[in-house]
């Protein structure tokens, strides 16, 4: 009986886990948010000083990119098209990514450290990047959840509306 425990445990904070908590969010925010373009010029204030606070100390955090809850919509969006479809839609044609435009702006990826560089460290990269995942969409799924709230709250209040 301790096995299954166990292994609730392990599953509940398996990368998969984690993939599926945040497409359930972005989908909970995209059947919620009826029309996006309410969410322009809506800053991002209150969400930042609720989520600045990181789940792990060691892990700075960075100030958002995006403009207003609208550009923030469309990042979550697009991530979540990007985990859904892959890269495969892109390269047959499709159009650059919010995100891939974030990046081609902030320049070229860094490599990890140390022997990880020549490639003869690869379970190393993979916990390194293993990591970075679990750091990235544990984030991402809180920040479409707020999203989705406000936009629930605001319209509901109707201090969105014009």
């Amino acid at each position: 009986m301790m096995q299954l425990s166990n292994d609730a445990h392990c599953k509940k904070h398996s990368l998969l886990n984690v993939m599926n908590r945040f497409m359930a969010a972005a989908n909970n925010m995209n059947e919620t948010v009826m029309v996006p373009s309410l969410l322009r010029d809506v800053p991002l204030e209150e969400q930042d000083s609720q989520i600045h606070v990181s789940h792990n100390n060691n892990e700075p955090s960075f100030p958002s990119k995006q403009r207003d809850m609208y550009e923030h919509y469309l990042l979550l969006k697009s991530i979540k098209n990007d985990m859904e479809w892959g890269l495969l839609k892109r390269e047959m044609g499709g159009s650059a990514s919010f995100l891939e435009m974030a990046v081609k702006q902030e320049g070229p990826p860094q490599q990890a450290k140390g022997d990880a560089e020549d490639g003869s460290d690869l379970e190393g990269q993979f916990h390194y990047h293993l990591h970075g995942l679990f750091a990235v969409l544990s984030k991402l799924t809180v920040q479409a959840d707020h999203l989705t709230n406000r936009y629930k709250r605001e319209i509901g209040g109707g201090s969105l509306l014009r």
